[in-house]
């Protein structure tokens, strides 16, 4: 299990000029990569025992943070 927070440019780094494009001019997208950013926040505070969490809430952090991070990426390929 890695520690280092997962950012959206550094899980899109080809993307990272489209993703502050649609952050600034699609509202759909901006609410994404907020509630994305926020689940990110939590998992990494999880994992390095800032805020620890019982193991189950720690997985479904992570597997919330995948299915966001799939819709972000589904949003970048169209």
């Amino acid at each position: 299990m890695s520690h280092t927070p997962h950012e959206l440019h550094e899980e899109f780094p080809g993307h990272a000029a489209r993703i502050s494009e649609l952050k600034q001019h699609d509202a759909h997208f901006a609410k994404l990569a907020e509630q994305y950013h926020e689940l990110n926040r939590q998992v990494h505070t999880a994992e390095t025992n800032v805020a620890p969490v019982a193991g189950l809430t720690e997985v479904e952090l992570r597997k919330k943070r995948a299915a966001l991070k799939d819709e972000i990426a589904a949003y970048l390929r169209d």
